[in-house]
């Protein structure tokens, strides 16, 4: 949402300047992403690769003895599956500096645990691990999306460029809508208007016609109105001659007027209606946002 906004504010915004906002993938699993290149790439071309770690450190027991922790993992690992993997590797001899393993994961989140010989070092069993197992993987990024019916892949600043377009022409339709519904109301307002300025003309038309088809015509050609306004006028109940309803009819016109001014003012504007978009979008954003998740490493390491 930050990145539309920023587009919205600013027509030839780069995307670097969008990667301020929009920073890269975030992955409900967490984990880490190991460098920017493949970010950059796929966000100024529609395609690139990222490689991604699970979160792990070292902790040191009272006794001196290291452990490998591991507390996330990369999206789409199942766990189960990497700790028999872990212990495979272990029993195959091609990672020799493991001592035992156990996975203490509960409720409160995932906490893999191994530990190490005392003469191995952590950081190595760790780096034989990122090789040989899902600790790390490369996902690969495509912007792919139907643009006119068809497949196309695209950019970053492409793709939200299509979705600020789209929205656009939802805030216009829907504006289209409201505008005819006001429209019509006023209409049928105005009609009842009419009818109370001259309720006794009104009444002596209704008791002299033969039949409601007459009653309707008489009304229409007596005092200018439309179809639908000499129908509301028939379909009018009596307690709405009382002077409060009389205000109620006036006070509601106004405000219909009011909507319609709005309204067209918003399709006449595309200012009004990018500012639209903008505050839709920040509601959704203070509504559902939360805080990143996958964490970002600049550098490859």
């Amino acid at each position: 949402v930050n990145g539309l906004v920023a587009m919205i504010d600013n027509e030839k915004i780069t995307t670097n300047e969008i990667m301020e906002h929009i920073k890269g993938p975030d992955f409900p699993t967490a984990g880490l992403i190991m460098g920017m290149d493949g970010l950059g790439m796929a966000y100024e071309t529609g395609r690139g690769k990222i490689k991604m770690r699970a979160r792990a450190h070292i902790e040191t027991s009272k006794n001196g003895k290291d452990s490998i922790v591991i507390t996330e993992v990369t999206y789409q690992t199942n766990k189960a599956n990497l700790v028999e993997k872990i212990a495979e590797l272990v029993r195959n001899k091609k990672i020799t500096g493991i001592t035992d393993l156990r996975d203490e994961s509960d409720k409160d989140g995932i906490r893999v645990v191994i530990e190490t010989k005392r003469d191995a070092v952590p950081e190595v069993v760790l780096n034989q691990l990122y090789k040989h197992t899902q600790l790390q993987d490369t996902f690969g990024i495509i912007l792919l999306a139907l643009v006119g019916g068809v497949p196309k892949i695209m950019p970053l600043k492409e793709v939200l460029t299509h979705f600020i377009d789209f929205r656009h022409v939802v805030v216009v339709r829907r504006t289209e809508f409201e505008l005819r519904e006001a429209e019509a109301r006023a209409h049928l307002l105005e009609g009842l208007k009419i009818a109370l300025d001259n309720i006794d003309e009104v009444i002596k038309t209704i008791k002299e016609s033969k039949d409601p088809s007459s009653a309707k015509s008489g009304l229409m050609n007596g005092f200018n109105l439309s179809e639908v306004q000499a129908q509301a006028i028939l379909e009018m109940r009596l307690q709405r001659l009382t002077g409060m309803e009389v205000e109620k009819v006036v006070t509601e016109y106004k405000e219909v007027i009011k909507t319609i001014t709005r309204l067209r003012g918003v399709l006449d504007s595309k200012k009004q209606r990018m500012d639209i978009i903008k505050e839709e979008l920040l509601g959704v954003r203070n509504l559902y946002g939360d805080e990143r998740r996958t964490e970002i490493i600049p550098v490859d390491t």
